[in-house]
């Protein structure tokens, strides 16, 4: 198959238990199932995660059974529920390992939030705006545009930047 060709292994979506991104969720798989590359979703939900209007979608794996050798990247899905997250010391561990492995690690929204403290950040990334002002007193320059890439690292502003997010993320893990 093409697409083992080309991303061996699956990658890993994180969402958050509640009020995750439903339209960066839907853009994100949308375009992963497009180009026929297998995803696994990830929470802390004991079996369903409620997206922010009432979209349910089942995790297939739990945090404390995460791999990341297992997997190609990490993309962590935005939204108010990701602010949840951002010192979840299992999500922070699991962020820092596929940054240990040197694996790429993509967030959206307010996820960036998530990614700041794993410390896994490099100087400049963009987050949804309300987020700026806590990322950037952690020392990062706060970049105004839809998708940064810095290195391994992708982040995106908003829903609306979820296309240019997953298309960057995919065209760095094809390289």
């Amino acid at each position: 198959m093409e697409r083992n060709l080309l991303i061996p292994k699956s990658l890993l979506l994180f969402l958050p238990q509640i009020d995750f991104s439903e339209e960066e969720y839907l853009a994100i798989t949308s375009v992963l199932k497009k180009k026929r590359i297998s995803y696994f979703i990830a929470s802390d939900a004991t079996g369903i995660c409620l997206g922010s209007n009432g979209l349910k979608v089942k995790n297939d794996i739990q945090l404390y059974n995460i791999h990341p050798t297992n997997f190609e990247g990490l993309i962590i899905v935005g939204g108010a529920g990701a602010r949840n997250y951002k010192r979840n010391q299992k999500l922070i561990k699991i962020v820092q390992e596929f940054n240990r492995i040197k694996k790429p690690i993509g967030a959206i929204c307010s996820a960036p939030l998530i990614l700041t403290n794993a410390g896994v950040l490099g100087e400049v990334a963009v987050c949804y705006p309300s987020d700026k002002a806590e990322l950037t007193s952690s020392g990062i320059k706060y970049k105004d545009v839809p998708v940064v890439k810095d290195g391994r690292i992708i982040t995106a502003r908003d829903p609306q930047s979820a296309i240019e997010f997953i298309e960057t993320f995919i065209s760095l893990i094809k390289n």
